[in-house]
């Protein structure tokens, strides 16, 4: 069950902000917590992006960021993907640079090997565990073979001074999956959907994990 303070936030933009702001200090704000996922990662024109469970474009926009734009290009090879109409409106509004579809993570209305890059920023703990698989068989399904699975999200501290924060922003926003997923061996899991390379980068005592993941080819289990 959701909890007031995580509905009031996804109605209000403003509240939604503030908390991310919040939450991205202990990295070195906002800026660089966007941007952790796709360190080292060099784009051009024709590297095709999709930002899953893009919210209202948060990171999209530094995303598209990355492309240097003429004057006369209205679009860049940034796709966003979210299910809330909502956000998908905001996220339209925000980024136009970028095309934006309404759709399930889970089942993504793309073909097979489209994208070089799948990123997600804080979203895989919102999902149930069957829920997070599905949606990582699909990362790699829509991957181009080489593409590069990229995610930052929340993680079991390993410095225990951090674990007190993390609770409570757990029980004034999240729900019962944020807890399972803590839980959750993320490098074993993208293995054994059928990623290779799979790193693993721990940030504020362990709090916050980058995850990253290769598809080389063929199709996953």
């Amino acid at each position: 069950m959701a909890t007031i303070l995580r509905d009031l936030s996804y109605r209000h933009q403003w509240l939604y902000d503030s908390i991310s702001r919040l939450a991205a200090v202990a990295v070195g704000g906002e800026a660089r917590f966007r941007q952790l996922a796709l360190a080292g990662l060099t784009f051009d024109k024709s590297t095709q992006i999709l930002d899953l469970c893009c919210g209202s474009g948060q990171t999209t926009r530094f995303l598209v960021e990355r492309f240097p734009q003429s004057a006369d290009e209205q679009a860049l090879p940034v796709t966003g993907l979210d299910a809330s109409p909502l956000s998908v409106r905001r996220a339209q509004q925000n980024v136009p640079q970028a095309t934006f579809v309404e759709a399930w993570a889970e089942d993504m209305p793309f073909p097979d090997a489209q994208f070089d890059l799948v990123h997600t920023s804080a979203a895989l703990h919102e999902m149930q565990p069957d829920q997070l698989r599905q949606i990582l068989k699909e990362c790699y399904r829509v991957l181009k073979p080489g593409g590069i699975f990229a995610a930052i999200d929340v993680h079991k501290p390993t410095n225990s001074l951090y674990m007190p924060g993390l609770a409570v922003f757990f029980w004034l926003f999240e729900t019962e999956t944020a807890w399972q997923f803590i839980q959750t061996d993320l490098p074993q899991l993208l293995s054994e959907v059928g990623f290779q390379t799979v790193t693993q980068t721990l940030h504020a005592g362990g709090s916050l994990q980058v995850l990253r993941g290769v598809k080389h080819g063929g199709g996953s289990e």
